[in-house]
């Protein structure tokens, strides 16, 4: 099945156009006020076309990511990525959330499957896995292209969402991980935004195993704001280590007794880090553009990206 969507985003039409594009990332967590997503967006909007809103990351039970998705396209005009998971939501619920984005006017969803709530801040809760990704992918394919749900019953309007999905370049061993990344594409995907990467070979090798299913593919890159979440993100987020050079580079910097000048050294080392890593990317790889989860660090995307 091929499926030759029209870009609906001003993410995908500046993929399409052939720009090497940037996209961020907001985290509303278990908070009644979007004040300081709303500030991050702000902060971001010059170097991003569009930044992703996240549902529930590592299943830790944060506000629901539609509104604020719709927010910052309303108070800021900054393009969202509506992320949803499975996880959370069986058929029903993901068909009357599609809905409801479209009629607020998102053009981006983030297809992902969810970690596990084992992981969570609610370790009792039941995972709803109603369908797995690629079904979900399906799902949107009929809704947005066809004008129906999974079991053919009719959508009153159209459907007009570009859809992306994820990918795990640290996935070992790699090709399944490949091959489901192909089974999605097919089904009706727009994009691929990655993991956290930090290998610049495994990122090559990456790009090379999924270059045949022509889907653009956006890198993810996490600058570390401080020690804590270097140390927390190496131990506990499934599938991703942080090289020990970094986290020895990162460990220097908290020794720093002013808070100030410990931040500036932290800016330095995700600057030294990152900044030859994304230049490789875009300048020798097929790389549709790079994901930056700089999450309450806005600070870094000048310094970072000034040669960009």
């Amino acid at each position: 099945m091929n499926i030759n969507r029209p870009a609906y985003s001003n993410l995908v039409k500046d993929i399409k156009a052939g720009k090497f594009v940037l996209t961020g990332e907001l985290e509303p967590e278990k908070v009644t006020s979007i004040d300081e997503v709303l500030d991050s967006a702000r902060a971001m909007k010059p170097y991003v076309v569009a930044a992703n809103v996240t549902d529930n990351p590592l299943a830790y039970a944060y506000m629901n990511s539609l509104i604020p998705s719709w927010k910052i396209q309303e108070e800021v005009g900054l393009e969202a990525v509506y992320q949803m998971t499975i996880r959370d939501r069986n058929r029903l619920a993901i068909v009357s959330d599609v809905l409801a984005a479209q009629y607020l006017g998102i053009k981006n969803i983030l297809a992902i499957s969810g970690d596990h709530t084992v992981l969570g801040d609610n370790k009792g809760a039941q995972s709803v896995y109603d369908i797995d990704s690629a079904q979900f992918t399906y799902l949107l394919h009929k809704m947005i292209d066809e004008g129906v749900d999974l079991a053919g019953n009719e959508i009153h309007g159209k459907v007009e969402i570009n859809v992306g999905i994820a990918g795990n370049p640290n996935a070992d061993p790699l090709m399944p991980e490949v091959l489901k990344i192909g089974r999605k594409t097919k089904l009706g995907a727009d994009f691929i935004q990655t993991q956290t990467m930090f290998d610049i070979e495994k990122t090559k090798t990456f790009l090379k195993e999924v270059e045949k299913y022509n889907c653009p593919v956006l890198i993810g890159v996490f600058p570390l704001k401080g020690y804590g979440i270097a140390d927390f993100f190496d131990k506990y987020i499934p599938g991703v280590s942080v090289p020990p050079e970094l986290m020895a580079a990162m460990k220097k910097a908290k020794e720093e007794p002013d808070k100030k000048k410990r931040h500036e050294k932290y800016d330095e080392v995700n600057i030294e880090f990152f900044g030859p890593f994304i230049d490789e990317i875009k300048k020798t790889t097929s790389a549709a553009g790079i994901h930056v989860m700089a999450v309450l660090y806005e600070r870094i995307f000048d310094p970072l990206l000034e040669h960009f």
